[in-house]
């Protein structure tokens, strides 16, 4: 019996898909929208999401391990936990931009709300 729990694969193994959401977060959180393929994009609200979540309750350890950069950790304790401490969930909102010209994949712009 097949039971799609967790994430999708995207095409990766684990290593390489751990790394490149962790460098979408970074970049999502850095300039607060990134634009991407829809499948990538619903995954990397599930990280995003989560980030926030952990700065908001004080996990200072669980955020370093998704952000590696200190600028960017830095902004997220001091700018957008306190944005959202209000806010029960919900941090990031996806919006469908259409087809990519090339290869005609879905793309979506992820934002912070």
């Amino acid at each position: 019996m097949i039971k799609n729990l967790g994430s999708s694969k995207l095409g990766m193994n684990g290593s390489h898909r751990k790394a490149m959401f962790c460098n979408m977060t970074t970049s999502l959180l850095m300039h607060e929208k990134v634009e991407t393929t829809l499948p990538k994009a619903k995954e990397l609200v599930r990280f995003a999401d989560r980030v926030i979540t952990d700065a908001k309750n004080g996990r200072h350890i669980e955020v370093r391990r998704v952000i590696k950069d200190k600028t960017v950790y830095h902004k997220v304790f001091d700018v957008l936990a306190p944005r959202y401490k209000e806010r029960a969930g919900g941090f990031t909102r996806i919006l469908k931009l259409g087809q990519r010209k090339g290869d005609a994949a879905e793309v979506a712009l992820v934002k912070l709300v």
